[in-house]
């Protein structure tokens, strides 16, 4: 629905009873008269324990309408809450205009008592049904009047109404869907509100009682209309030039004279008609510039039938295809017949096209085929960098036994690394109840058939051996799993929890420490693991206690892994294996800014293991050194280098300062602080911990590029020469990774059915987000200027001479 557009109920077609709910009474209840007759003398007021209910009733035009109700006894003071359903004997069709509701409260606990009453209309002064939470002040010792006028009206008059009274209409609006919900404002937003009715109370004291109601909503608004009454009979003119929006039940529907239109002209075209046809200047500028739209792209009707009318002439073009599969009207048999002969006949697309094909989007079998089909050229080195992808893309497949299925098993089954991946990331969807079946299917595939294969006669193992061997990885981390909560028992400090894994290494798991085979490693099939070194394994002073062990290699060497027990590494996996992707990207057009995409595994729904980079945070590094500069000495001196540390090293930080700029201004990387950004001896600085990304970000206000003043002053301050060079290669990178976009998007898009959290919430929302960052409106020169604007953007964040307005980025890394 557009915002021009007002869709609503007639309350003369609604057929069910009044329904709302009386849910609480707000504000101190006033003493009662000791000099009261109805007052026991030998009972302290004080102690008397009100025993309160609720009558409501309905009034028509000024006339009680059917029996009143009343809600059950309700004693547990100070704080009276009912939260009963009412549902009236009359329906929503027979009520009028002026129909109204009386509330009552009453008080049992010395005779009948009247607290007070209050009365309030049903439809507002537009004629809308009122919905959603009312708050009625009670009039004191009255009983509610059902007259018309009221002389007992729930709402608080205009002149007396106040900031309480304004805020608690749009809470009324937010609860209703009407005002957008974001998470972190709204959480500082009620706690102001409490502080603010906290204040309201205390100056104006308790004098007057609310009465809280809950009336029933609908899915559009209720509009009153007598029953019988000619809707289509014109109405009188107003006296004001109001405009009237009425809602048109057509609008966004086919229109079923154009749409016979587009079946003839297709049905003409589908002879040899359009095979010589060939398109004009101007109908060629148009097909070039559709054909640059990114994946995520809805194709209009006219540009569908303008890439239908040449699908002749755009058969040697291979990024119209996946466009052109667009606009076929599936439904139709002889038409979907036609495309899948030309597609068999196209220019053979791109990998990163065929990517495009496996989202769900393409439904038709045959296309999602070619697809895989086109896969088969890509080999192991680029088929891994997809593979997480690929493995959430069974998801939109028709069939558990589909193309892609197999495909991704035989890959497997040549390469040992992509059949340990494939097995991790299945398995770690089998917790996905809608999906469970599916994956488990691809998971027997692959054990059924790695079964089969037979030794190798330059002494590979067999298929058996090395299923076995990916088995016992799973043991592995049950293991791990069992010493991380028997650490976290240990009470005391993290040298206590320390002592006590070493203690568990040597003596009861001490079957860890030799294996009787080598494991290969998770992170690393291509690793063998022989087991765990005791005296070089660790753990790390957080929340979660995560494990830092050394594993002894078959080779004679240690790789040191993190596992961790309680936290979803899945989005973390996923932002890694983006950074590994885009530093090839970057790699294979000559340009290597020294990022560390270290390997992670989530091998569960909280569990994983990522590897361990020996390397120290820039919060620790500058509470124990001058500067960043003044750290990288101590490893890298030279007396004739600039800022008395070797070219090559101030090189490595430069580049990978541009690097991650870029891919996490790109990721929408959030919660950036001096704690999660790392440096390596080398002078390579890198990012970990991706809790947030697409744009979330639990600080408000955050910079748009994540570059703090501490890294901008070791590159010898925004005015150097070395700062240049960084700016110089961020535009770079920047426009490399803008040619892949489609790629990365793709890549995105095929997981809009994962349970990553900041996918899952709004995958349509996040991939647009994703797309924007781009900026495909530019081309290359614009785009060197706009992401030179966005440095300067953020960079003069952190300096003092800045407007107020900027310095709110500043506190972000405060």
């Amino acid at each position: 629905m557009t915002g021009n557009e007002f869709r609503f109920f007639l309350s003369c077609d609604i057929s069910v009873p009044v329904t709302f709910r009386v849910e609480r009474l707000e504000g101190n209840l006033p003493l009662p008269n000791p000099k009261s007759p109805d007052l026991e003398t030998n009972a302290p007021t004080e102690n008397r324990t009100k025993e309160l209910f609720v009558e409501c009733a309905l009034y028509i035009d000024g006339a009680p309408f059917g029996l009143p109700m009343r809600t059950r006894l309700e004693s547990s003071g100070p704080s009276y809450c009912w939260n009963e359903l009412i549902t009236l004997t009359t329906k929503y069709r027979d009520l009028t205009a002026q129909s109204q509701l009386t509330f009552t409260v009453w008080d049992l606990s010395h005779g009948e008592g009247l607290i007070g009453g209050a009365t309030i209309l049903l439809f507002n002064n537009k004629k809308q049904l009122k919905t959603g939470k009312q708050k009625l002040r009670l009039w004191a010792g009255k009983e509610a009047d059902g007259t018309f006028p009221t002389s007992t009206p729930g709402k608080v008059p205009r002149h007396e109404r106040g900031e309480l009274e304004r805020l608690e209409k749009l809470v009324n609006k937010y609860e209703r869907g009407q005002i957008q919900r974001v998470d972190w404002l709204d959480r500082l937003t009620f706690k102001t509100m409490e502080r603010i009715k906290e204040r309201e109370s205390l100056k104006n004291g308790s004098s007057h009682l609310y009465l809280v109601v809950d009336f029933c909503s609908f899915e559009h608004r209720v509009v009153f209309q007598e029953s019988g009454a000619n809707f289509l009979f014109p109405s009188p003119i107003a006296s004001t030039n109001d405009i009237v929006v009425v809602w048109d039940p057509e609008v966004g529907k086919i229109n079923p004279s154009e749409h016979k239109q587009l079946k003839l002209a297709r049905s003409l075209t589908r002879g040899v008609i359009d095979r010589d046809l060939k398109p004009s200047s101007n109908e060629r500028k148009s097909i070039q510039r559709i054909l640059k739209y990114p994946p995520t792209r809805t194709l209009s009707g006219d540009e569908r039938q303008l890439l239908w009318k040449f699908r002749f002439s755009l058969m040697s073009e291979k990024r119209a295809l996946t466009k052109f599969l667009r606009c076929v009207e599936w439904s139709d048999v002889q038409e979907a017949k036609q495309a899948l002969e030309l597609m068999g006949k196209w220019e053979m697309i791109d990998v990163c096209d065929a990517l495009e094909l496996l989202s769900p989007v393409f439904e038709s079998e045959e296309v999602r085929a070619y697809a895989v089909s086109v896969l088969e050229r890509a080999d192991d080195e680029e088929l891994q960098c997809y593979l997480l992808q690929l493995v959430q893309a069974l998801r939109f497949e028709r069939s558990d036994k589909s193309r892609l299925s197999h495909f991704l098993v035989q890959r497997a089954l040549r390469n040992i690394e992509l059949a340990s991946f494939l097995r991790w990331y299945v398995a770690v969807e089998l917790y996905d109840p809608a999906y469970a079946k599916r994956f488990y299917c691809t998971y027997e595939i692959l054990e059924e058939n790695m079964m089969k294969i037979a030794a190798g006669v330059n002494g590979e193992e067999d298929g058996f051996k090395q299923w076995q061997s990916l088995v016992r990885q799973t043991e592995l981390t049950a293991q791990l799993c069992s010493i991380t909560r028997e650490v976290r028992n240990v009470r005391g400090n993290t040298q206590k929890k320390i002592e006590k894994l070493r203690q568990l290494l040597s003596g009861l798991l001490s079957e860890l420490t030799y294996f009787d085979e080598p494991i290969r490693s998770p992170l690393a099939p291509g690793v063998l693991i022989a087991g765990i070194v005791p005296s070089e394994s660790s753990i790390f002073k957080s929340a979660l206690h995560p494990l830092r062990l050394s594993f002894r290699t078959a080779n004679g060497g240690t790789c040191k892994i993190i596992f961790k027990k309680g936290d979803d590494l899945r989005q973390d996996q996923l932002v890694v294996q983006m950074v590994s992707l885009m530093d090839r990207l970057l790699k294979l057009e000559n340009l290597d800014l020294h990022l560390t995409p270290y390997k992670v595994l989530a091998t569960g729904q909280d569990e994983g293991m990522l590897e361990f980079i020996p390397s120290r945070s820039l919060a620790q590094i500058l509470s124990e050194n001058r500067s960043i500069i003044s750290y990288l000495q101590k490893f890298h001196p030279d007396d004739h280098g600039p800022f008395g540390i070797t070219a090559t090293c101030l090189e490595t930080f430069i580049k990978s300062c541009a690097g991650y700029s870029v891919i996490t201004y790109i990721l929408g990387i959030g919660d950036r602080h001096l704690d999660n950004l790392l440096l390596r001896n080398d002078g390579g600085l890198f990012h970990v911990d991706f809790g947030f990304i697409l744009g979330r970000d639990p600080k408000p206000f955050p910079p748009p590029m994540k570059l703090c003043k501490e890294m901008v002053e070791a590159m010898g301050g925004a005015e150097s020469q070395y700062y240049t060079r960084f700016k110089s290669y961020c535009c770079e990178a920047y426009n490399i990774l803008r040619k892949s976009s489609n790629l990365i998007l793709n890549l995105f898009y095929l997981m809009a059915g994962s349970n990553i959290p900041d996918i899952a919430s709004d995958p349509e929302k996040g991939i647009l987000k994703l797309q924007e960052k781009f900026r495909l409106d530019l081309d290359d020169e614009a785009s060197i200027h706009f992401f030179q604007d966005l440095i300067n953007e953020s960079v003069s964040a952190l300096f003092p001479q800045m407007v107020e307005t900027i310095h709110r980025w500043a506190q972000y890394w405060r």
